[in-house]
């Protein structure tokens, strides 16, 4: 990719972030970010290719963030982060974005599998799951777990989640780094009653997912937050399982990052045990861990 169009990336998400009233410096940090990208001289993408994040990070005006991004694009030629700003980045967009994965071999495995998330997708290429989806030779499958294994680190996402997932299964991996990539259960808590309430009162700009949405209408609320040092975007879930369940509007899909550090996690209504009626985050139920 040319570094014109690594920055017209970069710019896009500042004019996303901007219009769906996110931090104004984050906003400013990305439009930076991508002027510095455009006039570099040298090829930002080898510069990635090359030298990885600690060459992207000795730029001017490039934070643990914006590398994080522009080493994404260098590798995949895409961003995750614009995708959830344009409500474009559904379960089978996801996994499109790991090569040697198409349309339907992503459809097939959101619709078989019922997972939304990379992290899901790889315990599922070594617990046995995936290699039971049509069109997984033990060719591709080694190659999908190979590919993951490198984004996965890459991008800092869900590591000790996705290390103690892997543990369980019997997976052989190489110990994750320690944790401090997640954001506290009571931060995530607050975001979600911050997201709820203004959406119920009509008080957050509105995005037209792909998904789910045949009338295209932008029915679907996004927040943007910058709490105790993370960035948070919050939105319903549009996956089709939230649809089919009837919990759209109960399930909460949280995105964080910080300093290069990024996840997800969904916030659900439990409707049985002791918890019943409180709101919890999916995986980490017993508190702050």
């Amino acid at each position: 990719m040319s570094n014109d169009q690594i920055a017209d990336i970069l710019e896009s998400v500042a004019d996303r972030l901007e219009v769906q009233h996110a931090n104004i410096y984050r906003v400013d940090a990305y439009r930076a970010g991508a002027a510095v990208v455009r006039g570099h001289e040298e090829s930002i993408q080898d510069l990635a290719l090359t030298q990885g994040r600690a060459g992207l990070d000795a730029l001017p005006q490039i934070g643990s963030s914006l590398s994080s991004s522009i080493d994404e694009i260098a590798h995949t030629g895409k961003l995750r982060l614009l995708g959830r700003l344009e409500g474009q980045l559904s379960p089978v967009e996801l996994f499109k974005t790991v090569p040697g994965i198409g349309e339907e071999l992503a459809e097939r495995i959101h619709r078989e599998l019922d997972i939304d998330t990379l992290e899901a997708l790889e315990v599922a290429a070594h617990d046995g799951r995936l290699d039971e989806v049509a069109g997984f030779g033990p060719r591709r499958l080694e190659a999908v777990r190979d590919i993951l294994a490198t984004m996965l680190a890459r991008s800092a996402r869900g590591r000790a989640r996705r290390y103690d997932e892997l543990e369980r299964i019997g997976a052989q991996i190489a110990k994750a780094e320690p944790a401090g990539d997640k954001p506290p259960v009571s931060l995530l808590l607050q975001v979600d009653q911050e997201y709820r309430d203004k959406a119920a009162a009509d008080e957050l700009p509105r995005i037209a997912p792909r998904r789910n949405n045949p009338e295209g209408a932008a029915w679907l609320p996004i927040l943007h937050s910058y709490e105790d040092g993370w960035h948070f975007t919050a939105l319903f879930s549009n996956t089709d399982r939230a649809h089919e369940l009837g919990r759209v509007r109960d399930w909460v899909v949280i995105y964080f990052e910080h300093d290069g550090h990024e996840g997800q996690c969904t916030v659900v209504t439990e409707y049985r045990g002791a918890r019943a009626g409180q709101r919890v985050v999916r995986g980490r139920e017993d508190g702050d861990h």
